[in-house]
């Protein structure tokens, strides 16, 4: 069994607008693809993603699976805004990314190649 992951730059991700960013990830993850985003999602972002999935799911496409570690301090920028950014994000289809454990350092998942 072959496993492919893909990690995807911060920089990669900056030049794309909120829609294309998502866009790219949500296309991605169609063709099967697991993505390690080093520059986290907003919850904003998240959410976006979420709701644009659940107008993608079918009997190929069973939806995604996605964990974040979230930023632990804000710069006073981010508190005023009320702007926060996961400072890591893991997507990848539902049926073949599954989270295990999650803590504030370690997200645990198994990657489920083909039967």
């Amino acid at each position: 069994m072959e496993v492919k992951v893909n990690f995807i730059s911060q920089e990669k991700l900056n030049g794309f607008s909120v829609e294309e960013k998502l866009e790219f990830i949500l296309k991605e993850v169609e063709k099967g693809q697991i993505l390690v985003l080093e520059r986290g999602l907003t919850p904003e972002e998240q959410t976006k993603l979420i709701e644009m999935t659940m107008r993608e799911v079918n009997e190929k496409f069973t939806g995604i699976e996605m964990e974040s570690y979230m930023a632990e301090k804000q710069n006073f920028w981010q508190k005023l805004f009320g702007k926060s950014r996961a400072r890591m994000t893991i997507v990848g289809p539902a049926d073949k990314l599954k989270t295990i454990y999650k803590d504030k350092d370690i997200i645990e998942a198994v990657i489920v190649g083909r039967k």
